[in-house]
């Protein structure tokens, strides 16, 4: 499905990065090696390194690696970009100085142990940067499906599914928030979205 999605010369999501994130990164200057998982074209990716971050993502679309590549050569960055599966990857634990995790949505099944191997790879005092629809978006999303974002309830989050997920992070900012997207063909119109800034602790 990614593949496909991402294979269109046109971003599905548009080349600039996500609001939230970009503020973020502006706001709480990270500095050094970022984590980008389910990255898809790059878009995050790319405006972290032109930030200064040392860039390293991944996704389960070869689509997406390549478009997020062809965007790194047009900004003149550079980003590593790995395809597969997240929990067989080798990555060393305390390692990332901050993660984004932007509309990285999966099933229930999935999503709690991701975000645990995600906290365990952050070095103390690290970010975890988080932008995902809230499970009060589905009526939203019946309204008006451009929007995007899962339609399974299970696979949205809540500040309570945050705060469970990530115990080991002082919380800078957690909120669900009514926005109003423009990201490309996929994201468009009011969505009630949960923003996280967490900091984990030592």
């Amino acid at each position: 499905m990614w593949d496909n999605r991402y294979r269109d010369a046109t971003y599905a999501y548009g080349k600039a990065p996500n609001d939230f994130f970009k503020s973020s990164v502006e706001k709480y200057q990270p500095e050094g090696i970022i984590l980008m998982p389910a990255e898809g074209e790059g878009r995050n990716a790319v405006y972290a390194a032109k930030a200064g971050l040392e860039v390293y993502a991944f996704d389960i679309s070869v689509e997406g690696r390549n478009k997020a590549l062809q965007l790194a050569r047009e900004e003149h960055v550079s980003i590593d970009y790995q395809v597969g599966d997240f929990q067989k990857m080798d990555f060393p634990e305390d390692h990332f100085d901050a993660a984004a995790l932007i509309y990285a949505h999966l099933p229930l099944h999935l999503l709690a142990d991701y975000h645990k191997i995600i906290a365990r790879l952050i070095k103390p005092h690290g970010l975890v940067i988080l932008e995902g629809f809230s499970k009060n978006n589905l009526p939203l999303r019946e309204k008006n499906p451009g929007i995007g974002g899962p339609d399974k309830i299970e696979m949205l989050f809540s500040e309570e599914s945050i705060i469970r997920d990530f115990p080991n992070f002082e919380v800078l900012e957690l909120a669900e928030v009514e926005t109003e997207l423009s990201e490309g063909e996929y994201h468009n119109g009011i969505a009630k979205v949960i923003r996280f800034v967490g900091k984990k602790k030592m």
